[in-house]
């Protein structure tokens, strides 16, 4: 995300701390990262319990696991190599207790039953850019740096940013920006990105950054940090397709889980944590008719709420991490089976998206 990720200092800057080449251990701060521990624990207690984190990144929630739990071992999606190997080198101590996957994270029952599994204990989501992907100034994901107009966190295939500048229609790129950026001046920067690619095609950072401060009246530049931040979020989600895919990804999470089994999720806007609110809420809350003098059994709740509503950072953990500012973390503990009536209705196709 822009500024208001876990993994971008407040002026949307890469960590200082976090310098490229370094090893992920030094990399990365993971926000929430003893409650996320604390609330998956309970369910990975038993011997061969199993922890997908869909989110892999540079490992940083999945050590602390391996750690604290040695009855579990972890099978790590990510759909970045490069953050596969990362993770995969800092992970290598715990043996075969880490297993790596490249795949996109509404894969993961796919990935679950690839490996044999009949359901997992827990299943952790840390969404949003990582450090790895900040800190490389190539990516293309900061507007403090210019880059290549990339954002492709699988540099291996779709579209990248540049291409979305210079091929979507004006009427899709005010769409995107004003859906996935929340650019109150999505219009006017819409224009100003059509007017430029005319002259010559999108192919930098800076030059977009220019060209969008430009487009945002001087009253509101004042205010409210770097004016690119919204159009480099709304790039970076329509690249990714990430708001479709974790779409998709919540409910196959859930259908993963053996019953018992925990899910924990930290969202980073408003937009991500309103997906993750409605798919808890569908498992937590009764789906029968209003009126029904008895419940029956296959619409009762298949889902505990492990949090009240979304939990946000304390002060402890925003001295320690202020990139923790925006984060809204939820969970939610199996206890049955899914109704067959509210069971998502198909898994995404691995074959006819790669």
């Amino acid at each position: 995300m822009s500024d208001t990720t876990p993994d971008a200092t407040p002026d949307g800057t890469p960590d200082d701390r976090a310098a490229a080449g370094a090893p992920a251990s030094d990399r990365h701060l993971p926000v929430l990262l003893q409650r996320c521990v604390d609330l998956l624990a309970p369910a990975l207690r038993a011997p061969g319990s199993v922890l997908v984190d869909c989110t892999l990144g540079m490992g940083g929630h999945t050590e602390a696991v391996l750690e604290q739990v040695p009855t579990a071992r972890v099978v790590g999606i990510d759909r970045d190599p490069q953050a596969l190997e990362l993770a995969g080198a800092r992970l290598a101590r715990f043996g075969d207790r880490f297993t790596g996957v490249h795949a996109v994270y509404d894969e993961v029952g796919d990935v679950v039953a690839d490996l044999g599994l009949p359901g997992v204990q827990g299943v952790l989501m840390d969404l949003g850019v990582s450090s790895l992907q900040l800190d490389e100034a190539e990516r293309g994901f900061a507007y403090s740096q210019d880059a290549p107009l990339d954002m492709r966190m699988d540099q291996s295939r779709g579209l990248t940013a540049a291409d979305v500048l210079n091929t979507y229609d004006q009427r899709d790129l005010v769409r995107i920006l004003r859906d996935y950026g929340e650019e109150r001046f999505a219009p006017r920067v819409a224009r100003a990105i059509v007017r430029r690619r005319e002259e010559r095609p999108w192919a930098r950072t800076a030059e977009l950054a220019d060209v969008v401060r430009g487009a945002i009246p001087a009253a509101t530049r004042k205010t409210g940090g770097n004016p690119s931040k919204r159009t480099f979020q709304a790039l970076r989600i329509e690249v990714n397709g990430e708001l479709e895919v974790l779409e998709r990804a919540v409910p196959a999470a859930i259908e993963a889980l053996a019953v018992g089994g925990r899910i924990v999720v930290e969202s980073y806007h408003s937009l991500e944590d309103r997906i993750v609110k409605r798919a808890l809420a569908r498992g937590t809350t009764s789906s029968a008719p209003e009126g029904l003098p008895v419940e029956p059994e296959t619409h009762r709740p298949y889902l505990e709420p492990l949090t009240r509503g979304a939990e946000e950072a304390d002060a402890a953990e925003l001295e320690r991490n202020p990139r923790s500012a925006s984060v809204r973390l939820r969970a939610a503990q199996r206890l049955r089976p899914t109704p067959s009536h509210l069971l998502p209705s198909s898994r995404p196709n691995k074959e006819a998206r790669r």
